[in-house]
């Protein structure tokens, strides 16, 4: 089959971790292509501002998704749209079909990401990034001593919710059940947490605001059928998060979950195929942990793809 266009290093995602294994493979000379189904910086772009990223005391999402592409492309690393299928592994080279092109490389990085999955109610989207977060490292900081609301009752919810009252007056655990899923050991301090309240067997119906920002959340109480508002400020939702590897299935890549697994050196288990950031089965998901594999997986690569040339280059003298 005749390939339309050939690559060292394809990347399948442009986000921080994306972008930084760009900038590594591309200024190591190898040529590298970016690929996306929408525009570079990923996440970045639906964060209004980063205060923990080292270099900068703040800085908007955008903004530093911009610098971090500028960064990317400086060596010669190129960017395309499109949604990537599937991957087929033919040993030495590596076939990355998308839904605009195929295409074909020694060496593919993985920088997917995970998604966080939404309630899907009503004001949910339209205050994402106004007081509706599914990050408390990321955006616990702008709400010190508010009241918080965080919707969940597992251990990314209580884990997150022990985190907030280091910031917030109050945090409020809404959860659907009469009990927590969560670890015992993690309901155990929660339960002992003075700046934590729990409402059971409540759905959440609705995120209320002013037009501006979160003013309260609505819920419906299972046993009464009552509906009730709980004023907040912000509202922390932790119903589970996603890995973004369905075009990844046929590489036998994946866990039992869905994420992908690797080594310290982002390597997976087929030779030539490195996974980075969020898609990774990690505890830390931050532009941070992304750019410190992003580096691991760009130079991992360019290693690999030195490693096969000099074979190749044996094998024919």
């Amino acid at each position: 089959m005749a390939m339309d266009k050939k690559y060292d290093v394809i990347i399948v995602g442009a986000g921080p971790g994306g972008m930084t294994a760009a900038l590594y493979a591309s200024r190591a000379n190898l040529s590298v292509l970016m690929i996306d189904r929408g525009i570079y910086g990923g996440q970045m772009n639906n964060t209004a501002a980063i205060e923990n990223y080292p270099g900068y005391k703040s800085i908007l999402g955008p903004d530093l998704g911009q610098k971090m592409y500028d960064g990317a492309t400086q060596f010669g690393a190129q960017y395309a749209y499109g949604t990537v299928l599937d991957i087929i592994d033919q040993g030495t080279t590596k076939v990355v079909k998308t839904d605009e092109d195929t295409y074909e490389a020694t060496a593919v990085v993985i920088a997917t990401g995970a998604e966080h999955r939404k309630l899907h109610i009503a004001g949910e989207d339209e205050y994402s990034g106004r007081g509706v977060s599914y990050c408390a490292v990321c955006d616990g900081a702008f709400f010190k001593n508010k009241d918080l609301a965080v919707i969940g009752g597992g251990d990314s919810a209580i884990e997150e919710g022990m985190y907030l009252t280091q910031l917030a007056s109050k945090v409020t655990v809404i959860h659907r059940r009469d009990q927590l899923r969560a670890q015992p050991i993690l309901q155990k301090r929660a339960f002992a947490d003075p700046k934590m309240d729990f409402i059971w067997n409540a759905d959440t119906t609705e995120i209320v605001g002013d037009g501006q920002k979160v003013t309260g959340v609505k819920y419906r109480d299972k046993q009464t059928d009552e509906v009730k508002v709980l004023p907040v400020s912000g509202v922390f939702i932790y119903v589970g998060i996603q890995p973004q590897t369905d075009a990844f299935k046929n590489l036998g890549i994946l866990d039992a979950a869905g994420w992908i697994k690797t080594n310290q050196s982002m390597e997976t288990p087929v030779k030539g195929i490195y996974a980075i950031g969020d898609v990774r089965a990690n505890q830390l998901r931050q532009i941070a942990s992304a750019v410190g594999d992003g580096a691991m997986a760009g130079q991992k690569a360019f290693d690999y793809v030195q490693t096969l040339a000099a074979e190749q280059a044996a094998a024919l003298s």
